[in-house]
């Protein structure tokens, strides 16, 4: 199951930013993805690393799972119990973690506890970034070469047509 929201709903300007925070915008929540996506896939690891209450983890546990973020796995009949681990959504995060970790050890930390590096066969260790890429040409992109565009949806919640309509001459 994934849970999505009906952008109506949600107080101010309606975006999927507002939608996903909804989600995930807890801090446990962002730190349980991390650690699963450390490979801390019991209760006992995720508590060790994310430090969270053990009630207010079980909670975010369970939303996560709920909206499609984590899934459990059984990996043991007697007793029963279950690891978590990473959707499809859930891996879909990992790049916002990235970002929140580029952006904490520049503005939040006062030495980087961690780099992240790509280290593929044959080369050295490259630093690996947050950085925007066009999907289509490949090219690096920046804020100020950024349109924001309209969908349909996003026309209907603003109040304007679906559909935009030429302009005639």
């Amino acid at each position: 199951m994934t849970a999505s929201f009906d952008l109506a709903s949600l107080p101010g300007r309606p975006c999927s930013i507002a939608a996903a925070l909804e989600l995930v915008g807890e801090r446990w929540a962002l730190l349980v993805v991390r650690e699963v996506s450390l490979g801390n896939h019991r209760f006992s690891d995720i508590v060790r690393g994310t430090g969270a209450p053990r009630d207010r983890l079980t909670a975010r546990l369970n939303a996560l799972v709920a909206a499609g973020v984590l899934e459990r796995r059984q990996y043991s009949d007697s007793p029963p119990r279950s690891g978590y681990h990473l959707t499809a959504s859930g891996r879909d995060l990992l790049p916002v973690l990235q970002a929140l970790l580029q952006w904490g050890d520049r503005w939040a930390a006062e030495e980087p506890p961690v780099r992240l590096q790509h280290a593929p066969a044959g080369h050295g260790a490259h630093p690996v970034d947050a950085a925007w890429v066009c999907r289509t040409c490949g090219e690096p992109v920046n804020e100020s070469r950024v349109e924001r565009v309209l969908t349909p949806a996003g026309r209907v919640l603003s109040g304007l047509p679906a559909e935009e309509h030429g302009h005639e001459h």
